[in-house]
């Protein structure tokens, strides 16, 4: 095969002359098959017309493909290399696959245009594109529900408590401290001033506009002592802790009250307007009166539900247990505060004997065992308090807690006292209407008002019915939850309550140890620590006067003071 040749026969000169039989028949060829020739040629038009096609299983190949030349323009021969013997048969294949791997290789996939394109190419074929299933897969699942992340988040801080107004009206105002992310307050942060009057206003509205919540209730009054330092602090972290509890719930952190709470600056007077000029809690109140549900059952209620007459045996057992446990936790409180009282006076001696104590070696010892005898009375006194502030307040907090589930029981007994009286009372407008029409009397405006007082009786024992029902299945909901967030504050209480013990315990057998360091010490006559030294140079002076009251004192003091300062 001469360099001249093309391998698709395109060659001009050769195509538009007719091919001798002799050339035909001639041994030339290296191959012998020179007669398939004129198939190349034909072959090569049917791979152009399908290499063209747009719509390809390739699809539209962007504009770095190599353009193919038209069918008058010859193509640019080979080199050598390339025309090997025994090939020519199969090159019309081999140079289609050459040229299909040429145009995938000059495609660009990262191309947006080109990706595009492509998905667009597969979208009217009914066939999904390549790249569009890798865009899901490559989605991270969310770390929060889709309901957590819709719901707004509360950042609340009761701080500052400071004591206001003369003796007779003397009390602790608290400022509450909000972030939120909520569109339905004017800020992001804010803060108000708010009193223990105003945490008790809003535990009581929300208890009565969500029957069947659990609201978190606040801490209980006190007479007496409700200015301590100790008490003031503990009350502040059980209102903080109400006040996050009640912005975390689903139901309640969409309350009004609790926005008016939070946000409102001048509080009293929102207050009045609410109760006296809004008709929304008239109208609430008006539904359940309406109902019967402000009124009392007469008998007794009897619970036919097994679920919850379990729950009700099991929250009255916690509650005993842990009243039990919080008896028991205030008592290692006391013990804790007379163990840091005890210290304290054992202090106070130690400090006494040292000043009256003559030689050096025991005066400065004695005044060191005092300054740690302090030191332990603070560190009693600190975990006292932190006992109380860490697994203390939870138990109150659950026992109180316990204390407004049984109010949500009783709303639910008095729905369920409502429904049944209004059973009761459409019972009886029906038997008087069916008496009415036994008489045989026409009495027509008689007969329509009866008839209206069955529908409206039939309205009232439905929406009776319908409200006992919610009720039961918010409890549900409510106690499910009550256990969830029972499980994780005891736990983080437990666990906080050891580490302060642990802590504790650490820092007392640190400071005995420095002490035992500072005795090593100056047993070794070389001090472990200066102040001691200097409280006791005053004290010569006194030597010297107890020198010259007696001589044979004088003489014995004098040697012993000269035999520790060589030492």
């Amino acid at each position: 095969m001469d360099a001249e040749d093309s391998p698709w026969g395109e060659s001009a000169p050769k195509v538009n002359q007719p091919t001798p039989l002799s050339s035909i028949s001639s041994p030339r060829s290296p191959a012998g098959k020179g007669p398939r020739t004129p198939r190349r040629v034909g072959a090569q038009a049917t791979r152009l017309e399908a290499v063209d096609d747009s719509l390809g299983p390739l699809g539209p190949l962007g504009d770095n493909v190599p353009t193919i030349q038209e069918p008058d323009q010859p193509p640019k021969p080979p080199s050598k290399e390339q025309s090997l013997p025994g090939q020519n048969a199969r090159q019309p294949p081999s140079t289609s696959s050459s040229m299909t791997k040429s145009m995938m290789d000059s495609v660009d996939l990262d191309d947006d245009s080109t990706s595009n394109s492509s998905r667009a190419r597969y979208s009217r074929q009914g066939q999904p594109a390549p790249g569009a299933l890798d865009g899901p897969r490559r989605q991270t699942q969310p770390s929060v529900s889709i309901e957590q992340a819709a719901r707004p988040s509360f950042d609340i801080t009761v701080g500052d408590p400071h004591k206001v107004g003369d003796l007779t009206s003397s009390h602790i105002v608290y400022q509450v401290r909000t972030k939120t992310s909520s569109k339905a307050y004017r800020q992001p942060e804010f803060t108000v001033s708010r009193r223990y009057r105003d945490f008790l206003w809003l535990y009581t509205s929300l208890h009565s506009s969500n029957p069947g919540v659990v609201v978190p209730p606040p801490p209980e009054k006190q007479a007496v002592g409700r200015f301590d330092s100790n008490f003031v602090e503990s009350r502040r972290s059980a209102l903080e802790r109400m006040l996050n509890k009640t912005a975390a719930h689903p139901v309640l952190q969409h309350d009004a009250d609790l926005k008016i709470f939070l946000e409102s600056e001048a509080f009293n007077v929102d207050v009045k307007h609410r109760e006296h000029r809004e008709p929304g809690l008239g109208e609430n109140k008006g539904m359940f009166s309406s109902i019967g549900f402000g009124s009392g059952g007469g008998s007794k209620f009897i619970e036919h539900d097994d679920w919850f007459h379990e729950r009700r045996t099991y929250l009255d057992a916690l509650e005993n247990q842990l009243k039990a446990l919080l008896k028991a936790i205030d008592t290692v409180v006391q013990q804790r505060k007379a163990l840091a009282e005890a210290a304290g006076d054992f202090s106070a001696s130690l400090h006494a004997l040292s000043t009256v104590e003559l030689s050096v070696s025991l005066s400065t010892p004695l005044e060191g065992l005092s300054d740690l005898q302090l030191r332990i009375r603070e560190l009693y006194e600190r975990q006292a308090q932190q006992d109380v502030l860490t697994l203390g307040i939870t138990v109150d907090e659950y026992i109180r807690l316990i204390g407004s589930i049984k109010q949500a029981f009783a709303q639910r007994q008095k729905s369920f006292h409502s429904w049944h009286s209004a059973e009761a009372e459409l019972s009886k407008r029906k038997s008087t209407q069916d008496k009415t029409l036994r008489s045989g009397k026409t009495q027509q405006d008689r007969l329509t008002q009866l008839q209206a007082d069955v529908g409206d009786g039939e309205r009232r024992c439905h929406q009776a019915r319908l409200l006992f029902e919610d009720m039961g299945r918010l409890m549900r909901s409510e106690l499910e939850r009550f256990e969830r967030e029972k499980v994780e504050d005891f736990k983080s209480g437990v666990e906080t309550f050891l580490e302060g013990a642990i802590e504790a315990q650490k820092e007392l057998i640190e400071l005995w140890e420095t002490f035992l360091m500072q005795l090593d010490a100056d047993e070794d006559g070389e001090p472990f620590f200066r102040p001691p030294a200097i409280s006791a140079a005053p004290a010569k002076p006194k030597e010297e006067t107890a020198q010259g009251s007696s001589e044979e004192s004088a003489q014995g003091a004098a040697a012993t003071v000269t035999a520790e300062q060589e030492e």
